[in-house]
């Protein structure tokens, strides 16, 4: 992981390898033209006041995620200049706001590969700044190279290590507000790399098993309680989603329970991961070409994970239960077929339609494992259905909850913190069609709407009078794509810092 550290030195005389400055899209002045952002003066005062007209014959523009490289000024100690695009220039009187910073800290840092120190001069005016700009170069930086050769010799060809260290330019090292700022992003941004970890680990390592021996590891160290519920439980307690989607798997599903608790706390938050550790669709086989990235369908387990570690680093006075429902849905001659009819942990009955759609079978049985507890509020995450993916694309989630006021402070939460989102409604009408004649309820419904769908059937799976929401997060858990801002291929972490963020305004009274 990349060290932070504040730093109240000034640019030229501070040994790094490079100095990281902001180049906005000027606007205020109407021109266009690249403006050098507030936190290089120094540096364009060492440039005789015209870095901006330099930046701009090299092609600079001050778009967001542009990087362009120039020598540093004579009498420097860093060898480089890396300008980074933080997008449009604010109006008068107003300031970057967090999420440019995070995002131009992001590039800054995954440019910056290879390199042991780097200074980073970007806009500061608070400390709300400071854990932006810390919490990109954490993320920026974020690597998985476990199972590349290269990762054995950093320095072999294609073999470079992450950027090392970082310092703030403009943070004060014994400002309380400025201290708790970068200790809160170093936790938020090493737990979210964390359930990046997971996502990425191949589906021969990660089985359900291996994940929750991975949860009481870290459960261990961060004096988590932890219950693991392995096959045999499951079958004792009546789990019949969980088991029904394992089935058909040599490697037998497990139900696990994290729980936080502050001695100081008064509200009780659950969060419900899926777990899918790789998702074959069953007997209801994905076609070839969908199944590839199948690895990362416990992408909501991985989130909530990391959300309750994080809230233990952070000390926060809310108690949280993070609930792990894992299974491998594999075809074979002992899976769940479609046309079966499973008895959930509810005691409700569901009729397998189709075995494809097995997240909310999972996260049915944990939904009312975590209801038995009566949370304050009740938040599940999930990779659940490509629906989603049509309607929002791959870098937003959706928000489906039983009570307005709580959907829209979760939607918010998310907002507050960069992970786009979008509030999405539960209509009545779609319940019908997952109407049975040989059950309580189907686990299919209209195909029209079906991420609508999918969070109606999970709303029966949830406790009378208990407050629930659900992030359908199967967009932007797995960026296929390259890297942008501080998201890297693969794996993304989406939803742990809302999750974190929830947690907080919990504790702080602010929430529920």
């Amino acid at each position: 992981m990349t060290a932070l550290t504040l730093s109240t030195a000034a640019a030229p005389g501070l040994r790094a390898d490079a100095i990281v400055i902001g180049v906005a899209k000027g606007s205020a002045s109407g021109s266009g033209k690249p403006v050098v952002a507030p936190g290089a003066e120094a540096v364009d005062q060492a440039y005789d006041g015209r870095l901006a007209g330099l930046l701009e014959t090299l092609g600079a523009s001050g778009a967001e995620g542009e990087v362009t490289k120039l020598p540093a000024p004579a009498g420097f100690k860093a060898p480089l200049v890396l300008a980074v695009g933080l997008g449009a220039e604010p109006e008068k009187d107003s300031s970057f706001d967090g999420e440019a910073l995070r995002r131009a800290a992001g590039v800054a840092a995954r440019a910056l590969t290879g390199s042991k120190k780097a200074a980073f001069a970007l806009p500061l005016t608070d400390a709300g700044d400071i854990g932006a700009v810390a919490e990109g170069v954490v993320l920026g930086a974020y690597s998985f190279d476990t199972y590349k050769e290269s990762a054995k010799a950093p320095k072999a060809k294609n073999g470079k290590a992450p950027l090392a260290e970082a310092a703030l330019l403009g943070g004060k090292p014994r400002d309380a507000a400025h201290k708790a700022a970068l200790a809160r992003a170093t936790a938020v941004g090493e737990e979210l790399n964390r359930a990046r970890d997971l996502i990425n680990m191949p589906p021969n390592d990660l089985d359900p098993a291996a994940f929750a021996a991975l949860a009481q590891t870290a459960a261990k160290e961060h004096g988590i309680k932890v219950q693991v519920l392995d096959e045999k439980a499951l079958a004792k307690g009546g789990y019949g989603g969980i088991l029904g989607v394992g089935s058909g798997s040599a490697s037998a599903p497990r139900l696990v329970k994290l729980s936080y608790t502050s001695a100081k706390a008064s509200k009780h938050l659950a969060f419900v991961g899926k777990g899918i550790t790789y998702d074959s669709g069953g007997i209801s086989l994905k076609p070839a070409g969908h199944n590839e990235t199948m690895k990362c369908d416990m992408s909501g387990a991985a989130a909530v994970f990391a959300a309750v570690v994080a809230a233990a680093r952070l000390g926060l006075e809310v108690n949280v239960t993070g609930w792990l429902a894992l299974a491998e849905n594999m075809p074979s001659g002992s899976a769940t077929r479609p046309g079966d009819v499973l008895r959930m942990y509810s005691g409700k009955t569901v009729e397998v339609l189709n075995t494809d759609a097995e997240g909310r079978l999972v996260l049915a049985d944990a939904l009312w494992a975590a209801s038995q507890d009566a949370p304050d509020a009740i938040v599940d995450v999930a990779t659940l259905t490509g629906a989603m993916m049509l309607a929002l694309g791959s870098r937003t989630f959706g928000v489906m909850a039983n009570d307005e006021a709580f959907r829209t402070a979760v939607y918010e939460a998310a907002e507050e913190v960069g992970e786009p989102a979008w509030p999405m409604p539960l209509p009545e009408h779609l319940r019908k069609g997952m109407d049975s004649t040989v059950a309580d309820i189907a686990n299919m419904g209209e195909r029209m709407g079906g991420g609508l769908v999918a969070g109606l059937f999970l709303r029966e799976f949830v406790g009378e009078g208990i407050t629930w929401a659900h992030l359908d997060i199967a967009g932007p858990a797995f960026n296929e794509g390259g890297p942008f801002g501080y998201t890297p291929k693969g794996g993304t972490g989406s939803a742990v810092r809302t999750l974190v963020r929830l947690a907080e305004l919990t504790a702080a009274g602010e929430l529920g």
